[in-house]
């Protein structure tokens, strides 16, 4: 079964029909270029369920980091499905959708897949080129693949992805490739200034079979928009096509068959959106920050859109309000139809792209690298999505990454001189070709080039033209200089050619092959001289609706230089070959299709971390490398020598040694190789240090004060002496329950993943006092009896033994003696009634006076509570 690649890898070049036909109203849209993958896992409802929620105002949204689409309900604003994309993190997809279909091409594999949503089963595959230049579009069901590259629109059966008849032929380089609400595609070729609608073929009653023959899509109507070589940008509209002309800054509608061109006053390069709602056309000048509106024909008002940069989408108009989000803070600017602002959605919030589109009466704002999205209904109200939220199969979304350095802002001047500027003659006509001028910090609109009495205004991305109309055996001169919003650049001139018959023939064909090394190889056969000497041979490069020179060679092969072509794009060469005495042929058939690569990028934002609860361990995350046009296939990370390969853009890795300084280094790997490496530097949990800085005591505990290094780990804390011990925070710790008045040696201790340091401190208790306490009674002998030693009892007596046995006394305290407290003793039972608020007790005091002797309780009053517990037993 032949696939799209078959049918889009090879054919000549179609001569273009000038025809002009009346009747149905045409207009033009964009296929949605969202970030995904394939392999398609889907989660969610029921077949029945699916096919009533994807009717009911809903729309497909892509998330990068999660790799999944989400089908987000408009009305309800909630994710009712996921189509889970396994290991494909971060691929670009194009996506089309109607209401039972989804096709999705993935750009870094090429492969398209086409999902039925009744079922949420993937219903065919095929592959195509990968990269950009190829886009497929959708409506109802008809289906294409759009090879701009080629110039060849290929129409599919959406059930079996097979194709349908013959193959629709324009010049390589072409642009757009949408439906219309008519079911009309539409295709702009900048290098004839026109666009062009075609119609899609009656699909056989059985997918994938064959259409009767002669049955194939057709080329129904064309107009012309522009001069050739122009750059064109195109935008459907309610009723018709917008062609936005960048080179004369011009916007044409169609309309009815008929065209209006509006003259706009921007001065830099300006941008439409995939489709336009209502009567206005905004045309973007994100270079500016401003909006130009279009209405009937002129340029109607312009605003300026807050902020700073140039990282604007499209403005959108939806609802009477015009639509812009900033892809620098993440937010999007509502705009009234005068251009008054007056809302801004918060958005994602942070750097990276946005995408709006209008589907099913509403307005999805969708950050692909973000866990929110926003729904817009047609009374302009705003609700958020969480395209994360976990009462359906997914999860919490992953950690936004810090937000990049702000841009510096550039100096902006008038362009420089275009580059390597050369000429080549023709039959009575010359090819010249040049290449890019340096823009200066303000992004070039367009080149002029002037010579033989003529002057043509060139698409920036159009740097190669043919002038027709000059006289052979004549010889000119063309200067070519470029023009951006701050004028126009230096010109530079070719050399002299001389228009000639005797003209060379072009290669019989091209072949291109990218290389791993970033580089494109070219090759042809020896083209004939018809009678001359072929002296070298000129490259052209062709991209999706671009033409650029690549270089020359007198070889019949040319290396083009790693980095010349933008990786991840597709691109198709055509080759001229030019005599000794500088006549040049006609271009050769046009190359097979290529995607420059090379080995990817560093990866940045790298960060490496301690594992604080896991010994010799590390954690490391990046951000993903530039692919450098494939697919990133996996990661190689170095930590201290200790290599892995992951998928992820993060990991851990243990086993090292604790307190190990590493360094980290990672790199990425595709089909081209590893790239550059990222590094840095971490260190893992060390064995923690403890610093007693301090120390205080009272009679009976100990207060360390200390500064724990947790070596960058958790740390716990406890601090421990005379057989008690203290656990809390890492700063302080009171160990209690010692002994008044004696000395010890306290051990602090910190503890994480890698182990255990201690550090001592020798810090001795308070002695502890008490007071002779007796207070004489109030009449008497009561009113005396406290005041001297007696024969007899009284208060305050000190004996060697812990009982009253007069014979062991050995003195008297009077009140208020302050003593020294060391330990406690069961005695006799001692009631000091009223002398000493009737405190009893059979507890005597051990108490420095004339020796170490013993007092009653009774008749001591303990400092700081009277807390007899507070004293050891002696």
């Amino acid at each position: 079964m032949a696939t799209i690649e078959d049918v889009t890898s090879t054919g000549a070049q179609a001569s273009r029909p000038r025809t002009r036909m009346r009747g149905g109203l045409v207009t033009i849209g964009v296929v949605v270029a969202l970030l995904a993958a394939m392999g398609l896992t889907v989660l969610g409802l029921g077949a029945a369920d699916n096919a009533v929620a994807n009717y009911d105002a809903s729309s497909w949204l892509w998330s990068t980091t999660r790799s999944e689409m989400a089908r987000v309900n408009g009305l309800t604003a909630r994710v009712d499905t996921r189509t889970e994309v396994p290991g494909a993190r971060r691929h670009q997809m194009q996506v089309a959708q109607t209401d039972r279909l989804l096709i999705l091409r993935d750009l870094n594999t090429g492969q398209v897949s086409s999902l039925d949503l009744a079922t949420l089963q993937i219903t065919a595959t095929t592959p195509t080129t990968p990269g950009l230049g190829v886009s497929v579009a959708l409506h109802e069901d008809s289906a294409f693949v759009v090879d701009a590259v080629q110039g060849i629109v290929r129409q599919l059966d959406p059930r079996a992805l097979t194709p349908v008849g013959e193959p629709v032929r324009y010049p390589p380089g072409i642009t757009g490739g949408a439906f219309d609400g008519a079911g009309r595609l539409w295709i702009a070729v900048p290098g004839e200034g026109t666009v062009s609608a075609v119609t899609a073929a009656e699909l056989p009653a059985t997918p994938g079979a064959a259409p009767p023959a002669g049955l194939s899509p057709k080329r129904v109507e064309t107009y012309d928009v522009a001069e050739p070589s122009h750059e064109l940008v195109v935008s459907t509209l309610d009723d018709g096509v917008a062609v936005l002309d960048r080179t004369s800054a011009s916007l044409v509608t169609v309309q009815g068959g008929r065209t209006q061109r509006a003259k706009l006053t921007m001065t830099a390069p300006g941008s439409l959106p995939p489709r336009t709602s209502g009567p206005q056309v905004p045309v973007t000048v994100a270079g500016t920050r401003k909006v130009h509106v279009v209405r009937d024909g002129g340029e109607v008002r312009q605003f300026t859109v807050p902020g700073a940069g140039d990282r604007l989408t499209p403005a959108v108009a939806w609802a009477g309000r015009f639509y812009v989000a900033d892809e620098n803070t993440g937010a999007v600017f509502s705009f009234d139809a005068n251009g008054q602002l007056v809302d801004t959605i918060k958005g994602s919030g942070r750097p990276g792209p946005m995408e709006l589109e209008v589907r099913e009466n509403r307005l999805f704002i969708n950050p692909p690298n973000s866990s929110t999205a926003q729904v817009v209904d047609d009374k302009n109200q705003v609700r958020d999505v969480n395209k994360y939220a976990n009462d359906v199969l997914g999860g919490d979304p992953p950690p936004a990454p810090p937000p990049p350095p702000p841009p510096k802002k550039p100096k902006v001047g008038k362009p420089g001189a275009p580059r390597a500027v050369t000429a080549a003659a023709g039959d009575a006509s010359a090819r010249v070709s040049w290449q890019a001028a340096a823009a200066n910090g303000a992004e070039i609109t367009k080149y002029v080039v002037e010579g033989a009495g003529q002057r043509h205004e060139v698409g920036a991305n159009q740097r190669a033209l043919e002038i027709t109309g000059l006289t052979n055996g004549e010889t000119y001169t063309f200067e070519v200089h470029a023009v951006n919003a701050k004028g126009d650049g230096p010109a530079r001139k070719s050399n002299p050619v001389t228009p000639t018959a005797e003209v060379p023939d072009p290669p019989a064909s091209v072949t291109a092959q990218a290389r791993p090394d970033g580089t494109v190889l070219v090759k042809w056969p020896a083209a004939n001289g018809q009678g001359n000497t072929v002296a070298r041979y000129a490259v052209t490069a062709t991209s999706a609706g671009a033409t650029a020179p690549a270089g020359e060679s007198r070889k019949t092969e040319l290396v083009i230089p790693a980095g010349q072509l933008e990786y991840g794009t597709q691109y198709a060469f055509t080759v001229v070959s030019v005599t000794d005495k500088g006549a040049g042929s006609k271009a050769s058939p046009v190359s097979n299709t290529v995607v420059p690569f090379a080995a990817p990028a560093a990866p940045t934002e790298l960060r490496a971390a301690t594992v604080a609860d896991q010994p010799g361990t590390v954690s490391v995350q990046w951000a993903p490398s530039v692919d450098n046009g494939r697919p990133v296939t996996k990661y190689l990370v170095d930590v201290g020598g200790k290599t892995s390969e992951v998928t992820d853009t993060q990991t851990t890795v243990g086993g090292l040694g604790n307190g190990q300084n590493v360094t980290v280094k990672v790199k990425a790997v595709n089909e081209a190789g590893p790239g550059a490496e990222a590094s840095t530097t971490a260190r893992t949990v060390a064995v923690p240090r403890v610093t007693v800085t301090g120390s205080s005591a009272d009679a009976t505990s100990v207060t360390v004060s200390f500064t724990v290094d947790a070596g960058g780990g958790r740390a716990t804390c406890s601090a421990t002496t005379g057989g008690q011990t203290a656990s809390g925070n890492c700063s302080s710790l009171r160990v209690t329950g010692l002994t008044p008045g004696t000395a010890y040696t306290v051990t602090v201790t910190a503890t994480n993943a890698a182990g255990k340091g201690t550090a001592t401190r020798a810090q001795g208790t308070d002695p502890l006092y008490g007071i002779a306490t007796c207070n004489n009674g109030p009449s008497g002998d009561q009113r005396t009896y406290c005041d001297a030693d007696v024969a007899g009892r009284n208060g305050n007596e000190i004996f060697s033994v812990p009982q009253q046995v007069n014979g062991k006394q050995v003195g008297w305290a009077s009140p208020g003696t302050r003593l020294r407290a060391y330990c406690r003793v069961q005695g006799e039972n001692i009631d000091a009634w009223i002398y000493n608020n009737n405190k009893q007790s059979t507890w005597w005091v051990q108490v420095e006076y004339s020796g170490r002797n013993y007092i009653p309780w009774a008749w001591l009053n303990l400092e700081g509570g009277d807390n007899i517990n507070l004293l050891p037993t002696c």
